[in-house]
């Protein structure tokens, strides 16, 4: 049985603030706390009802920490989901480590994207598509944020992130950097470098004047109808496809 201040204490990670303090998040619904228990993030607890045990008891037994088996009106209570019949996890943050592309690896920037889910879409689509890390300004939301953790689906355990200051690190690259706008080279027909970045603006305001300066290919996908825009995710997702052809 879940405490009060168990509970307590799992409420308080919806805030990040005190996931910066705990160093801590958390990670709710049966796919994504597989996809966890499978990954090498470090377990703080993980409490279960008695049928994802039986499900999934060889997969529990592999862990070093004990499940504690708990009701889903206490799960509920606990977590963010409106219905979770599942499990509910607590982990530790990984720390915010540079991350560097080999010759034939390529990485999304994403130049402050500040909705949740837009976030949560953009690392399930890099998953898809074999892309292993993302490199966020220090605006961008922050990956364990109960929103982005669900929308990911479990990708979150298969895609790193560093946050950083975008222009410092983009300087320092010798590799293409490829920056999505409106009215430049057409991503169907473009031919890609071997390695390098993509970099996806901010939902409403597009690239960064500053981040614009280490852009070195202009990118855009043509538009045929009259649509202002395409969302931060659907574009990531469009732009990954013509890269992977």
């Amino acid at each position: 049985m879940l405490s009060k201040n168990q509970i307590k204490y799992i409420n308080s990670l919806q805030q990040k603030k005190f996931r910066q303090e705990y160093q801590s998040f958390v990670v709710e619904g049966a796919k994504s706390v597989v996809e966890l228990l499978s990954s090498d993030f470090e377990l703080e607890s993980l409490y279960v009802t008695e049928d994802f045990y039986k499900e999934t008891k060889p997969l529990l037994d592999k862990q070093p920490l004990r499940a504690e088996i708990v009701g889903q009106a206490e799960l509920e209570k606990a977590g963010t989901f409106s219905s979770n019949n599942a499990a509910l996890a607590v982990a530790k943050i990984k720390s915010n480590q540079e991350l560097l592309l080999n010759e034939t690896e390529y990485a999304l920037v994403l130049d402050e994207i500040r909705d949740p889910g837009n976030l949560g879409t953009i690392i399930r689509i890099a998953d898809w598509y074999g892309i292993q890390k993302i490199i966020c300004s220090e605006g961008t939301v922050d990956l364990y944020n109960p929103k982005v953790i669900s929308s990911t689906m479990g990708s979150f355990t298969r895609v790193s992130l560093f946050y950083t200051d975008l222009v410092k690190y983009l300087k320092g690259q010798q590799k293409s950097i490829y920056g999505a706008f409106l009215d430049s080279e057409n991503v169907h027909t473009l031919n890609f470098a071997p390695s390098g970045y993509i970099i996806i603006g901010n939902e409403a305001n597009g690239i960064s004047e500053a981040v614009e300066e280490v852009v070195t290919h202009k990118i855009t996908i043509p538009r045929f109808g009259g649509a202002e825009s395409l969302n931060a995710g659907i574009a990531t997702a469009v732009i990954c496809d013509n890269l992977r052809r």
